[in-house]
C-alpha cells in the first residue's frame, strides 16, 4: 500500500518544478495522489477495511487543500497540475 522509494523517487523527478525541488505542491500532490490511487484499489477488495476508509479521507481533503493553495497562489500552475494529473476539477 505504500510508494517505494523508487516510485517516489521518480515521482519526485517527474513534477519537481527545481533540480532539487521535493516539497512544492506539485510534488505533494502527486505523492498523495499515488497514495489515494493505491488506497482505493485496496478498498475494492477490502470494503469493510473502515480504519483505511478513514485514511484516504484524510488524503484526499488533504490534497484537496494543497491544490485550493496552489490555485490561490497560481491558477495556471494550478490548471497545468490537475491537467497532468487527471484529476475531474
Amino acid at each position: 500500500m505504500s510508494i517505494t522509494a523508487e516510485r517516489r523517487g521518480a515521482l519526485v523527478a517527474e513534477y519537481a518544478t527545481a533540480a532539487s525541488d521535493t516539497g512544492s505542491p506539485e510534488v505533494q500532490v502527486a505523492l498523495l495522489s499515488e497514495r489515494i490511487t493505491n488506497l482505493t484499489e485496496h478498498l475494492k477488495t477490502h470494503a469493510k477495511d473502515f480504519h483505511s476508509r478513514r485514511g484516504l479521507l484524510i488524503l484526499v481533503g488533504r490534497r484537496r487543500s494543497l491544490l485550493d493553495y496552489l490555485k490561490r497562489k497560481n491558477a495556471p500552475r494550478y490548471q497545468a497540475l490537475i491537467g497532468r494529473l487527471n484529476l475531474r476539477r
